[in-house]
């Protein structure tokens, strides 16, 4: 399970939500409702990723597991800003 979600993570962290999401509850234990989450997969994908796979029953995410969420929104923001830069060259 392990290896096969670590490949679905190097394609796309939206598809291993997705894949996360309907086959396993940890989506569900990390969040309550689905609203949340689905805003997650469309806009901070990377983030809501890495909340779900450190999040634990009763304590949450805690300690040094938030560099890694950090590390998602370091990743979430610097796509947007790739994606900003390309299409500000294409202009030029």
């Amino acid at each position: 399970m392990g290896c096969l979600l670590l490949l679905l993570m190097l394609i796309s962290a939206r598809v291993t939500l997705v894949v996360l999401w309907l086959f396993t509850n940890l989506v569900d234990r990390a969040f309550d409702g689905f609203v949340v989450p689905l805003a997650g997969v469309i806009l901070l994908p990377w983030t809501t990723l890495m909340y779900v796979l450190f999040w634990s029953p009763g304590g949450g995410v805690n300690g040094w597991e938030w560099i890694f969420v950090a590390l998602g929104v370091i990743v979430d923001v610097g796509s947007y800003g790739r994606g900003a830069m390309q299409r500000r060259a294409s202009y030029a």
